[in-house]
């Protein structure tokens, strides 16, 4: 014999809960999907921008102590390379100059900085030879290994030796420039090319 008590009847508050339930599990579905399509390739990005950025102590090119604290107060654009680079990084420094040169006197109003991810390499001499064919604005920064390490850990910045056949070994590594404001703040990466005019422009904002 079957059952034919009738199923209680869904009310009002049911029902909406209901459906609360299922706009819950397809935004979470929408989120997962941007965050799967908008991770860089390279590298990644922190949940949340405030973890990105944050302490290091390394030394410039003329071999002055650096940390966070000497980017405070001017924004920044912060770029992860190395001097033996073939051709990203030269191009990426290249574009910055443009960006820097549409700026005119306001170029000293930022902080831009080249950290190596090669410090076995790239001494402070090098670099100071390196950058010398940029904009005087870009500072170079390399360190020990583990230095160089904890300001990529700090950036959620990328880098990996990669040998090479004939000898010798490159660097795989993040590719996008940081911007972060005056207070040492993640605001977003920066496109440099682009329209250097455009982009001196888009920079000004945060002077």
């Amino acid at each position: 014999m079957t059952d034919k008590t009738p199923s209680p009847a869904r009310g009002p508050r049911s029902i909406a809960l209901l459906l609360s339930l299922a706009l819950l599990v397809g935004g979470l579905g929408i989120l997962a999907a941007v965050v799967h399509f908008t991770m860089p390739r390279g590298g990644q990005l922190a949940s949340s921008p405030s973890a990105i950025g944050g302490a290091f102590a390394l030394t410039d090119q003329t071999g002055k102590a650096v940390s966070e604290q000497d980017l405070m107060g001017k924004p920044s654009l912060v770029f992860f390379g190395f001097t033996h680079c073939p051709d990203i990084c030269p191009t990426k420094l290249f574009e910055i100059t443009q960006i820097l040169d549409q700026l005119g006197t306001d170029a000293t109003k930022v902080n831009v900085v080249f950290i190596t991810v090669d410090p076995a390499r790239d001494t402070t001499e090098l670099l100071s030879t390196y950058l010398g064919s940029f904009h005087a604005v870009i500072r170079g920064f390399t360190g020990t290994e583990e230095q160089v390490t904890a300001a990529m850990r700090a950036y959620r910045a990328y880098a990996r030796k990669v040998p090479l056949d004939a000898g010798g070994y490159t660097m795989d590594h993040t590719t996008f420039v940081y911007l972060m404001d005056r207070r040492g703040q993640f605001v977003s990466t920066f496109d440099v090319a682009r329209d250097p005019a455009k982009a001196a422009q888009d920079l000004r904002r945060y002077l």
